[in-house]
């Protein structure tokens, strides 16, 4: 196959690729049912890396035209949103929040950590991505700690290795948010940096604003300093930002809390418009942001630089993770913070623990250095894409048209509406009984919010088929116990 590519053009290569490909499918050219050039022919032929076909089929899966077999390659979709055909939304009730945070991290956590160690259970719940094998790291590994030498043996700066803050700069710019090394601190984990960046600028009796629903680890910060939540419901475009401008005029809240990218849990992405609005408020009423963009990197097609990137005023801490990209265990985050602030909060770190381990941050500077984290992140895009396509076509063949859910394109999880007269919680139970693990959406809410569940979607397509099976079984269940006693009492 010849594709006409224009190398001069500001437009990326596998975005030319995949616009060629689309029309060549929508115009009938390439018929349903029909194998594509594979990865390395169509990369030969073309003369581009394999990277770049990967990246254009996989905007292709997430666009509905092509699918992947595993050992055969891609094939042209019988029709152009195969498994996605029912109307799926985001449009809950526009209610505002107002709450002490929430509490149920630890149990959710926990129950996750365990479920894990069972080899038969199925953990729908978990914030990480499918285990990729320990082969690759190790290789890695070694290399990082024959370089290293005897640093590993010596205490450390709390911001950080200056060699990784170097590179995380050089990979930020791929962002579009341009910073120093100076400016970064390394974080044991992007929850430290939560924790450190919420005792710095929130005091008890504070008001914080967060999104409804939000990550519940967040919330579990937030209430352990005793901060007052204003939860702001989202909408498809993100925070509703009428109602937020009503609350930061009525409150006067010292810090919004904002996942701008692969939200968790409801996986929107917001658009540009939306964070330049956002920030353009934030400095209206003098209010900090705390941008966690721990998924940053898993999305299958591009997204906006982070509101950090617009930030003049240095109002915007930005926090991130290689845990949801590399490795969970390794416990690497960092956060950009500038201005006055960067010191304040480099002191707070050497308080809390001194400084990051020096192998964690040898091995992750070693990914980023080599050339691995990037070819790493391709294919864990690749496995996600085909995890999300499974669950949702899993959704489609077993769940009841009262369900749906998000579409989001990227990250980790799908996020699941359910009617208001269902019990979640006898749902999650019962689930439990047969070794699914769920995440009850009222974890994400910081009081009472809407009937809800998230659901991982990086397992094996085995794992997907039977857990959604039973899931869908369970919800017919009570879909019809609830038939029967309105039946009744009518």
């Amino acid at each position: 196959m010849i594709i006409p590519l224009d190398r001069h053009s500001q437009n990326p290569i596998y975005l030319q690729i995949r616009s060629y490909l689309s029309r060549l499918i929508e115009s009938g050219k390439i018929t349903a049912g029909q194998k594509l050039p594979s990865i390395r022919a169509l990369s030969e032929s073309i003369q581009v890396n394999k990277l770049t076909v990967i990246e254009a089929y996989s905007l292709l899966e997430v666009d509905g035209l092509i699918h992947a077999r595993q050992g055969s390659g891609y094939f042209v979709n019988s029709s152009f949103s195969p498994g996605f055909n029912r109307i799926s939304y985001f449009a809950p009730a526009q209610e505002v929040i107002i709450s002490q945070g929430g509490g149920s991290f630890l149990e959710q956590y926990t129950a996750s950590i365990q479920a894990r160690r069972q080899a038969d259970m199925i953990d729908f719940s978990s914030g990480f991505p499918h285990n990729p094998g320990l082969a690759n790291l190790q290789r890695v590994a070694k290399r990082a700690l024959a370089k290293a030498g005897d640093i590993l043996f010596k205490e450390d700066l709390p911001q950080g290795q200056l060699l990784l803050r170097q590179l995380i700069a050089q990979m930020l710019v791929q962002t579009g948010l341009v910073v120093s090394p100076e400016e970064i601190i390394i974080t044991t984990g992007s929850q430290q940096a939560l924790s450190l960046a919420m005792q710095y600028y929130l005091q008890g009796g504070d008001w914080a604003i967060v999104e409804t629903p939000t990550y519940h680890g967040a919330l579990g910060i937030l209430e352990n300093l005793g901060a007052k939540v204003i939860g702001i419901p989202m909408t498809a475009q993100g925070m509703n930002l009428e109602l937020l401008e009503q609350y930061l005029n009525s409150h006067r809240p010292k810090l919004i809390y904002t996942i701008s990218t692969l939200h968790n849990p409801t996986g929107i992405t917001t658009n540009q418009e939306h964070r330049q609005k956002l920030l353009a408020l934030a400095q209206q009423y003098e209010c900090s942001i705390l941008e966690d963009n721990a998924y940053e990197g898993l999305n299958f097609e591009p997204v906006p630089a982070p509101i950090k990137a617009s930030d003049h005023h240095n109002l915007v801490t930005y926090i991130s993770t290689f845990s949801k990209t590399l490795m969970p265990g390794l416990r690497v985050g960092y956060m950009v913070v500038t201005g006055e602030h960067h010191q304040h909060l480099v002191k707070q770190k050497l308080l809390n623990d001194l400084h990051v381990s020096t192998v964690s941050q040898a091995i992750v500077s070693e990914f980023l250095g080599s050339g691995h984290y990037r070819r790493h992140l391709s294919r864990l895009r690749t496995s996600n894409l085909q995890g999300r396509n499974m669950m949702l076509q899993a959704l489609e063949h077993y769940f009841p048209d009262a369900i749906a859910w998000t579409i989001p394109k990227g990250g980790l999880f799908l996020w699941i509406h359910l009617p208001d007269y269902l019990p979640i919680q006898a749902i999650c139970r019962e689930a439990l009984s047969h070794n699914i693990l769920l995440a009850n959406g009222a974890v994400f809410f910081p009081g009472r919010g809407y009937q809800a569940m998230r659901l991982n979607f990086c397992h094996t397509p085995e794992d997907i088929e039977q857990g959604i099976e039973i899931l869908g079984s369970l919800i017919k269940k009570y879909l019809t116990l609830n038939f029967t006693r309105a039946k009744i009492c009518s």
